[in-house]
């Protein structure tokens, strides 16, 4: 995309403006999870592990929640050799959250019988499965609402009404950033990210009175086992307009979205690229503090033209990978013609 003197200075107001942000949300004063049960769901590896980890370096008591009981644990294991109380208490299920309500709210019981009321749920598991809108397998499309929006669902929708009570809690949904606007080759997968995005904030519309804080957590690219996965059935056109960001390292991930939660933000992003398509995509997102939006504000005018300018570089790739395409296909189709004259 060619750099025109506007996208130069909507960039450099956007990286200003998020430097202003980022000082006024450092003033934030963290919570304190020393001592408290955080569950994580998709704990045993990605960003979820990391974040297990995070979460036992501040002395949490830690559940992690996967079906792989194997990589589960392992999890434990490394949180054992970084324990920081001789008190603290980790531990793992085996349980697929995506599945019968009643079944995952008596393991949720169970879990908070030996290791405290759950003070947060950070939920983490999450699947991509990629490929054009009708080429999806309809199981698959299932698979990732059962997997993305269900689980995540399930899991709240126990603690939620018992943090209520408490006056207290803490819920992370990991969304995406595919979840601000639509991607080639991400149809079903973005909506299923849009569901978990939507929720979160009418749960926090609901919540806010009463105590309990919700941080919707947007990843860019991350190099995670479900990424390589990812790739796998990434068409050409996605991994060239998702490939422009770069990988962030889960580790980093796990700690951007750990301070969020903790400090009580809504939105949680890494870099100034995510930020600016979090505020252009999420305009009317609950966005913390008054000078937030204030910035917000006085520059989501210019900076829309970046948008413009996005848009017209993805679909300039699409248009040249379907010109590629038919001319390999032409290719194809006269060299078939002259074997068959040949012969």
């Amino acid at each position: 995309m060619e750099l025109t003197w506007e996208v130069v200075f909507c960039l450099a107001i956007a990286i200003l403006t998020h430097i202003l942000i980022f000082i006024f949300v450092m003033g934030k004063r963290p919570k304190s999870i020393v001592g408290r049960h955080v569950v994580i769901t998709g704990g045993s590896k990605g960003i979820g592990l990391c974040l297990a980890v995070e979460c036992a370096m501040k002395g949490a008591n830690v559940t992690v929640i996967a079906r792989d009981e194997k990589m589960l644990s392992g999890a434990v294991a490394l949180m054992e050799v970084i324990r920081q109380r001789p008190e603290q208490k980790f531990q793992y299920r085996s349980l697929d959250i995506a599945g019968d309500y009643e079944q995952v709210a008596d393991v949720l019981g169970e879990l908070e019988e030996s290791a405290g009321n759950i003070y947060a749920l950070i939920n983490c598991a999450g699947l991509a499965i990629c490929g054009l809108f009708e080429e999806v397998a309809v199981a698959d499309v299932h698979k990732l609402m059962n997997i993305n929006f269900f689980g995540s669902y399930n899991c709240t929708r126990y603690v939620l009404p018992k943090m209520k009570k408490a006056r207290e809690g803490i819920i992370v949904l990991t969304s995406s950033q595919a979840a601000l606007f639509g991607i080639y080759g991400y149809g079903p997968y973005s909506a299923s990210k849009y569901a978990l995005r939507a929720m979160a904030e009418t749960i926090a519309m609901e919540s806010r009175v009463h105590g309990v804080s919700v941080t919707l957590a947007l990843p860019c690219d991350t190099n995670t086992p479900g990424f390589e996965q990812e790739e796998k059935s990434k068409p050409r056109e996605t991994k060239i307009i998702s490939g422009g960001g770069g990988l962030i390292e889960p580790e980093v991930m796990a700690k951007v979205i750990l301070k969020d939660a903790l400090q009580g933000n809504f939105i949680s992003t890494v870099g100034a690229e995510s930020w600016l398509l979090t505020m252009l995509g999420g305009a009317l997102m609950p966005w913390d503090g008054f000078f937030t939006n204030l910035m917000h504000a006085l520059v989501i005018g210019p900076v829309r033209l970046f948008g413009y300018g996005l848009h017209k570089y993805f679909n300039s790739i699409i248009r040249k990978c379907a010109r590629e395409n038919d001319t390999t296909k032409a290719a194809a189709t006269d060299e078939g013609d002259v074997k068959v004259g040949g012969q």
